[in-house]
């Protein structure tokens, strides 16, 4: 049984702005004005001036890395293409890479069954994790155009949970996810660990995502700083390792001999999950708004950081800058907080 959490429909707390300093709204930069051609002045004594040529056609474009582009001040027309592009098939090419890169890491007594989706990419700028997460979730939410991130920022503010993107309330981030995504969202209290840790890992293994806040290491991975580093994730599959794979339904990767995956459009059992006095069994596939790619942390790890989010950073609170806190501060916001997110059910 999960711990009896706080629910989604009680009456919202109020809210403290931790920084006095005004929120000076975000500029809208004027359109480009057209290049205007000024004829030379007519002259009698000289022949008319022959036009320049046609400048060059622009270089073909090259396979590089799409703009980092996030905001309402910056080019409406390239966030749209960003938020609207499909899924890119990355997830399994990133797990791939980080168990050749990092092998020790992962036990050798184990065979591993790796569950997950793949995710759109949109990095952030400024401190709107929270929203950029729940932007990405909402892609496996509502498919195939999802909701634009430019809605999700208009609506936090105009309900008074955020003043520049922050998202410091897990039960905000589920009011606002309902809201603007029509889904189901299950605040989860008390942790990662036991009695949720099977109902999260359920949770994953059936293909929906998981929001998390979490203190952010320099290589984004998490860490305890007591919340000074407070930031969002959102995940989107787990790695286990098992002592023996079910059979049928799981196919072993084409390049990785101990990893296998479910195969698409065939039953399979669903593998007993790891103990949790198993360690280095379980790591969490995650993504947040600073990398384009997606990471694998270990479970315990997430657990713990999650678990310690108790202090407002004091650089944010010197930066003059607004940010909405709930009652209680981050402790009461986040601390052993995740939000559960799946799609509505049709029938209600």
């Amino acid at each position: 049984m999960i711990s009896p959490c706080s629910s989604l429909e009680t009456p919202i707390l109020p809210r403290t702005l931790a920084s006095q300093a005004p929120v000076i709204p975000t500029s809208i930069l004027p359109p480009h004005l057209p290049n205007l051609a000024f004829p030379p002045s007519p002259s009698t004594l000289r022949a008319p001036v022959p036009p320049p040529p046609p400048l060059p056609p622009p270089p073909p474009a090259t396979g590089v890395a799409p703009p980092h582009v996030f905001g309402l001040e910056k080019s409406h027309l390239l966030k749209e293409a960003l938020e609207k592009a499909c899924p890119v098939p990355r997830s399994r090419e990133d797990v791939r890479r980080l168990l050749k890169l990092h092998k020790d890491r992962f036990r050798s007594d184990l065979q591993w069954i790796l569950f997950c989706a793949d995710l759109p990419s949109l990095i952030q700028e400024g401190p709107q994790c929270g929203l950029v997460a729940l932007w990405m979730a909402g892609t496996l939410l509502a498919p195939p155009s999802g909701t634009p991130l430019q809605r999700l920022v208009q609506i936090a503010m105009e309900r008074g949970y955020t003043a520049q993107g922050e998202m410091f309330s897990v039960a905000d981030m589920g009011r606002l996810a309902q809201e603007a995504l029509g889904c189901q969202a299950e605040l989860l209290c008390g942790g990662l660990g036991s009695p949720n840790r099977d109902r999260v890992l359920q949770h994953l293994v059936a293909g929906h995502p998981l929001l998390i806040p979490y203190d952010e290491d320099f290589n984004h991975e998490p860490c305890q700083r007591k919340g000074h580093k407070a930031h969002w994730a959102v995940s989107t599959g787990v790695l286990l390792g098992v002592q023996g794979v079910p059979s049928p339904g799981y196919a072993e990767d084409p390049e990785l001999s101990g990893l296998f995956h479910p195969m698409p459009d065939m039953p399979c059992q669903p593998p007993s999950l790891p103990e949790e006095d198993l360690p280095g069994a379980v790591y969490l596939l995650c993504k947040q708004g600073k990398s384009w790619h997606c990471q694998l942390w270990d479970y315990d790890q997430v657990r713990d950081s999650n678990m310690q989010l108790t202090d407002f950073s004091p650089s944010r609170a010197t930066d003059g800058r607004e940010y909405v806190v709930p009652a209680g501060g981050v402790r009461a916001g986040l601390c052993g907080q995740a939000l559960l997110l799946r799609p509505r059910d049709p029938s209600h």
